[in-house]
């Protein structure tokens, strides 16, 4: 497998389009590493330069400690599998996985054993001789995984593959893709936007929002230590609750204030008295009984089995809530929510850093 680094990398095209910005970041031998971010936030466009699909306009990119720039997309020895499963329908399962080996002129006893070893792995080998229009989309999006794994390449570039599946097929080809990784000991770079494929697939996620990285780090700590209230914001579901407003100290009490809310915070917070800020509150992190008091009017509940999410407002202030199915609130009726302290998470308002 291979080390792949990107060093102050930048994509622009014509009319000084900017599609990726100094993008720096390592992907060491052998780790699953998963690009996240929203649509054209130029993830993809870091995997066709990678892959050699794209030229970059600044930066360099090395595969092995050697910088590929100047090397063609055949010679870089990368596996690509794309959203679409791109086999050809009137080939067996056995044609499409093998067809890049033949084209390369691998002798043909070495394409059988690559083929069977891959489809063994895959649990396709009593599909071999399927055309692709006789197979489930899992099984299609396994002949593509496995038409990658016969060339045993350096490097795997995953373009949002499993977006096309229902849920109950994801969650198994999530799975898939893990037990994939550790049998495979494979160095893999993984574009997606949805934040359960990132959290639950890599080892680190690199979370990025308009051509350029917001924070590179491991699903817990991107969770638990955004770096930005772009980051906070869109790993979690429900989404962060965010509220500007101002901390002040009042008769040598700090709280939080804006024109809807005004919050009792404690001693650790003194040190961003007449700050504007913003505070951050996951929806999880709320519980009823000890902690910073809120009282919100209940106006949507949606239950969802175990627990039961419920949207509501603070005079104008919207709050989302994730609560236990034991309590059981009504619509316009008041709710009190307690939030510990050391959950509340706060953000500059000039640069929407993380403050703690």
């Amino acid at each position: 497998m291979a080390e792949l680094k990107l060093e102050n990398v930048s994509k622009v095209y014509e009319k000084n389009i900017i599609a990726v910005q100094d993008i720096n970041f390592k992907v060491n031998d052998r780790e699953f590493v998963v690009l996240l971010g929203p649509s054209g936030c130029g993830k993809t466009t870091i995997l066709r330069l990678i892959a050699g699909l794209e030229e970059v306009s600044n930066g360099r990119i090395f595969i092995d400690n050697i910088c590929v720039n100047d090397v063609s997309p055949d010679k870089r020895d990368i596996a690509m599998v794309f959203q679409n499963y791109a086999l050809y329908p009137h080939m067996t399962v056995f044609e499409n996985m093998s067809f890049g080996l033949r084209v390369r002129k691998i002798p043909k006893s070495e394409i059988e054993q690559r083929v069977l070893k891959a489809a063994e792995i895959l649990g396709l080998k009593e599909f071999l001789n399927r055309k692709p229009r006789q197979l489930s989309g899992g099984q299609r999006q396994r002949v593509a995984l496995g038409r990658a794994i016969v060339r045993n390449p350096k490097l795997f570039l995953f373009d949002e593959p499993l977006s096309n599946l229902d849920a109950k097929l994801r969650v198994q080809m999530r799975g898939e893709l893990s037990r994939l990784h550790k049998t495979l000991n494979a160095t893999i770079v993984y574009v997606t936007h949805d934040q359960v494929e990132a959290m639950t697939l890599g080892e680190k996620v690199i979370v990025m929002n308009s051509g350029r990285i917001q924070q590179i780090s491991d699903p817990i700590t991107l969770y638990k230590k955004p770096a930005n209230k772009f980051v906070a914001g869109f790993i979690g579901t429900p989404p962060m609750n965010f509220i500007s407003g101002v901390i002040k100290k009042e008769l040598n009490e700090i709280k939080f204030i804006n024109s809807d809310i005004t919050i009792n915070l404690n001693a650790e917070f003194e040190k961003f008295v007449n700050r504007d800020v913003i505070i951050g509150i996951r929806p999880g992190d709320f519980t009823i009984g000890s902690g910073i008091e809120f009282k919100i009017r209940v106006e949507i509940i949606e239950p969802i089995g175990e627990e039961t999410y419920i949207y509501g407002k603070i005079n104008k202030t919207t709050i989302h809530a994730k609560i236990p199915d034991t309590i059981k609130p009504k619509i316009d009726e008041s709710l009190t929510l307690n939030i510990p302290p050391e959950r509340i998470y706060l953000f500059d308002v000039r640069t929407e850093d993380a403050l703690k």
